[in-house]
């Protein structure tokens, strides 16, 4: 088994130690936490239904591009 080190800034490391578990390592409880929003969005997949896709993709591009440069 590998190991990683991390480095967060103490507020998350707060917020991450109130999500911990008692008896559950920060490993464990990355795991559970990124378990946990692959099924949460494994659900949704299909479940929306959209007019024209080709229209929201590039409206997503033309904000994303607005959010990163300004």
């Amino acid at each position: 088994m590998s190991f990683k080190t991390i480095t967060v800034k103490s507020r998350v490391y707060d917020q991450l130690l109130a999500m911990k578990r008692k008896n559950e390592s920060f490993s464990d409880l990355f795991e559970r936490l990124s378990k946990n929003n692959i099924e949460i969005l494994q659900n949704l997949r299909g479940c929306m239904e959209f007019d024209d896709k080709k229209e929201l993709l590039k409206d997503i591009n033309e904000k994303r591009k607005e959010h990163r440069y300004g």
